[in-house]
């Protein structure tokens, strides 16, 4: 789901903790090694968040934090901060080209420059994560 995560509003705080879980305890931050993304640059994204995007002429970037049951992908448009939540459960990441890692979830994608090995440990932490908190499918059993 998209939502406008710029004000301090219970019932989008609620609604987040609900699909992606609570922050982690900074304990556990520092055992992960962290849980936030570097600045990535946006190369491309779905026509819901374009739209949002292209209201001002800033470069396009976001940040992506790992929650306990999936991610929240940040990025700003004018004075706003907008949010993409994102359950593991439907989380995809493709890496397509050289550099390009691409989020999808249902109608929204974002596709983002992943240039740095910096960017590369991150997702790969955020994938073995994500493996590791996925629930048990029907085929597994």
């Amino acid at each position: 789901m998209l939502l406008n995560v710029s004000y301090n509003d219970k019932t989008i705080t609620k609604k987040i903790d609900d699909a992606v879980g609570k922050p982690f305890p900074i304990k556990e931050r520092f055992a992960m090694g962290g849980i936030g993304s570097p600045k990535l640059f946006i190369t491309e994204a779905s026509i819901d968040i374009y739209n949002l995007l292209i209201l001002d002429s800033n470069t396009n970037t976001c940040n992506v934090e790992i929650r306990p049951k999936g991610i929240i992908v940040r990025f700003r448009s004018r004075l706003e901060t907008y949010g993409l939540i994102i359950p593991y459960y439907k989380l995809n990441v493709d890496k397509g080209d050289i550099g390009i890692y691409s989020i999808y979830m249902d109608h929204y994608f974002i596709k983002m420059r992943a240039d740095t090995k910096a960017i590369q440990r991150f997702f790969r932490k955020l994938l073995d994560h994500r493996a590791d908190n996925l629930p048990t499918n029907i085929e597994d059993i």
